[in-house]
Formats: structure tokens, C-alpha cells, sequence
């Protein structure tokens, strides 16, 4: 599977985060406490959704399945005018990203095995520290095999 490449300006981000890790992973949770009050988010620039992990600049370079890092449940906003109570924001830097237009059920990990162990390894690119996301967009369907979402990587060149 290969990726598309893309350069992305920064985004505002509105959402919840929690910290967790691979080990203790509470997606499930984060997402069970945002759905239900996204639509409280007034100045959102689509309907799609962000999942994005923002780790720590060693999180891969000595990984570890305890390392813990934010998870987040956002949507992408024109400004941070209005931010609901019990939510945060965050911007998300622009830069070059690795697309992987993503088909199957999210519980899948393969997908990450393929982009962090053979892509990335094998590419002229290496991770850069930003943020990684996924954007959940009308194709997205929760635990379903014929879900589509975007895989965004954070790459710069080796």
C-alpha cells in the first residue's frame, strides 16, 4: 500500500483528550465522553472527525508498550472563539504527511505494523515529531470491514 504524499497547513482542533498508552488503551472511552457532546463544537469546518496521538519525540525510537502519550477525539474549527466546557484546544502543525487511505475494521493494528515497520524503514522519509491523526470521514463506519478513513503520518526526509 502506498501513500500519498501531502503537505497540510496547520489546523484548529476542538475536542477531548486522555492520556493513555497501548498497554491500557481507552479509545473506546475518549470517543464514549466526545460523541455524544460534538455537536456542542458550533464552528466546525466539516462533519469529519479527528483521532490524533500525540506522542513523545522518543515514543518510537524506544518503544515500548507502556509509554503513554494523548489521545485525542476532535474536529477541526474555524477559530477557538467558543470552546465548549470540558474541552480543549489544540493546533496542529502543517507539514508533510505519509495518506494512507485505510479500508477495514479500526481494531485492525496491521495497517501500523505496515507503515512503522516496512514503509517508513524502506521510504526516503523518516517520522518527524508532530502529531499523527486520522481523519474519520463520511466512509467511516465504527468496527465495521468496510470502514474508509485517512491515516496521516508526520514524515520530513532522511
Amino acid at each position: 500500500m502506498e501513500p500519498s504524499i501531502k503537505t497540510t497547513s496547520e489546523k484548529k482542533l476542538i475536542g477531548k483528550k486522555l492520556s493513555m498508552s497501548f498497554a491500557d488503551f481507552k479509545v473506546g472511552q475518549l470517543w464514549a465522553s466526545f460523541m455524544p457532546r460534538r455537536n456542542e463544537i458550533s464552528n466546525s469546518v466539516s462533519t469529519d472527525m479527528i483521532s490524533m496521538a500525540v506522542y513523545q519525540p522518543t515514543h518510537f525510537s524506544n518503544f515500548n508498550p507502556q509509554n503513554t502519550f494523548d489521545r485525542w477525539a476532535a474536529v477541526e474549527v474555524s477559530d477557538f472563539s467558543k470552546i465548549p466546557e470540558g474541552m480543549e484546544s489544540f493546533t496542529l502543525p502543517g507539514g508533510l504527511y505519509a495518506v494512507f487511505n485505510y479500508k477495514g475494521l479500526n481494531t485492525d493494528s496491521s495497517i501500523f505494523q505496515y507503515i512503522y515497520s516496512k514503509w517508513i524503514p524502506q521510504s526516503q522519509y523518516a517520522l518527524d515529531n508532530r502529531p499523527h491523526f486520522e481523519v474519520l470521514g463520511s466512509k467511516y463506519k465504527n468496527n465495521d470491514p468496510n470502514s474508509e478513513e485517512e491515516i496521516w503520518i508526520p514524515i520530513k526526509a532522511k
